[in-house]
């Protein structure tokens, strides 16, 4: 039988499976990426469209405290200054986020900590909480709970509050300081030039092939490699057999318009549950791009279909159980690593995969080295 053409064969050409990607090539192993989108980048991809980088799947801000993760990515772009500071509309009013003193300026007229955390405590509920709503209340109170949660959530998860378990929600920070930067990290911004010139950087040298589908034939593409990484959903591999796994996905509806400024915020919550969409996305403000014309994008939350891409995976008991099954499995097979978000049935920011990627591919140059 003849030697494997490659050492490692990745499925899915996103953060993760170009991460493991790059280093792997550096170590010197042979490697060839697959991913059945027309394009690199997974949900990360950006395209420009009027001189504008358009996040395709929704706003990625790139945030991290890992030095060495941070020192990795920026070996392929330049990071700019951006902070992430966005607003939430909510009953025609406009409210800064995260929760911060700015919020409860706008909400009480709070002036100090004190004033805002005398508020917020009289608010509170005080039980065990037994679903999200009674867990937000014991966090944050009635005010802000109703104002900025409740309707967001609601279509967010396609479910009423009350319906849904409380560890969704473990925690909601509240600042009392006035500054509105959503991120605590030391490191933030976004790429220059946009996130795909990113992978294109990070898997130059690397054989890819776009729009190329592992399940079109696996045997075939495990004959190539001595080894796989996979970063497609857990359950798709297994064909499903426990059952399919349950996620949220997103839908978005972009528009180029003819003027120069549309909301003047680069991400704007909208928190009606009246209101279908979630949020509204004006591209331009991400990179402070000085152009006549804007590009927006609403975000519609939907329920998880064939065919639609699973972006949220829906974190009750069940669903866990569900998944355990399916890890205990892939822990079985050497030769298969499950590694990224729909791998490891859970949401990660970027900076989170990346570092996993970089952490496992350690892993397995100390196994090969003993």
């Amino acid at each position: 039988m003849s030697a494997p053409d490659y050492d490692y064969l990745i499925v899915g050409a996103g953060l993760y499976g170009s991460t493991f990607a790059r280093l792997a090539l550096e170590a010197g192993h042979r490697c060839l990426v697959i991913d059945k989108r027309p394009h690199l980048g997974g949900n990360c991809h950006t395209e420009k469209t009027a001189g504008i980088h358009v996040h395709t799947y929704g706003a990625h801000i790139f945030h991290t405290s890992n030095k060495v993760v941070w020192e990795f990515m920026n070996r392929f772009a330049e990071f700019n200054n951006y902070v992430n500071s966005p607003k939430a509309l909510s009953g025609g009013r406009l409210y800064s986020l995260p929760f911060n003193m700015n919020t409860f300026h706008e909400l009480w007229q709070a002036q100090t900590p004190a004033q805002a955390k005398e508020i917020i405590e009289a608010q509170r509920f005080r039980g065990e909480p037994t679903n999200l709503e009674e867990q937000a209340l014991s966090l944050v109170g009635r005010d802000i709970y109703e104002a900025l949660i409740k309707g967001y959530t609601q279509k967010q998860w396609g479910k009423s509050p009350t319906e849904l378990p409380s560890f969704i929600i473990k925690r909601l920070p509240l600042r009392f300081t006035f500054n509105n930067n959503y991120f605590n990290d030391r490191y933030q911004g976004i790429p220059i030039g946009g996130y795909t010139a990113i992978f294109e950087r990070m898997l130059e040298g690397i054989e890819v092939r776009l729009g190329t589908d592992y399940f079109a034939d696996p045997a075939y593409y495990r004959s190539l490699a001595r080894k796989i990484v996979y970063t497609g959903c857990i359950d798709d591999f297994f064909g499903c057999e426990y059952g399919a796994l349950e996620y949220r996905s997103l839908h978005f509806e972009q528009q180029e318009l003819p003027v120069d400024n549309y909301q003047g915020n680069a991400v704007v919550n909208y928190c009606d549950a009246e209101i279908p969409f979630t949020r509204i996305i004006e591209h331009k403000h991400f990179e402070s791009v000085t152009t006549e014309t804007t590009v927006i994008t609403h975000e519609y939350p939907r329920d998880y279909t064939a065919g639609a891409i699973p972006y949220y995976p829906i974190n009750d008991e069940a669903n866990q159980a569900l998944y355990r099954r399916y890890r205990e499995r892939s822990d079985a097979i050497p030769d298969v690593i499950f590694g990224g978000r729909l791998s490891e049935y859970k949401y990660m920011d970027m900076h989170v995969v990346v570092e996993s990627a970089m952490n496992r591919f350690r892993s397995e140059s100390r196994a090969q080295s003993t």
